[in-house]
């Protein structure tokens, strides 16, 4: 895999989770811990990007 292709595949995880937490901000009754785990996935992902993104 080249690192263009990982970057991509990391920006494409992150937006599914952009999706999934707003989707579920918007849902009465979501499981407000889930959300806070995909938010400090998204951070994770987004931090490897810009990690990854400036040795690049």
């Amino acid at each position: 895999m080249t690192m263009a292709s990982h970057l991509a595949e990391l920006r494409k995880k992150h937006e599914t989770l952009s999706d999934m937490v707003e989707k579920a901000q918007r849902s009465p009754g979501m499981d407000d811990l889930q959300i806070a785990e995909w938010k400090k996935q998204k951070l994770k992902l987004k931090e490897e990007i810009a990690r990854l993104s400036q040795t690049h």
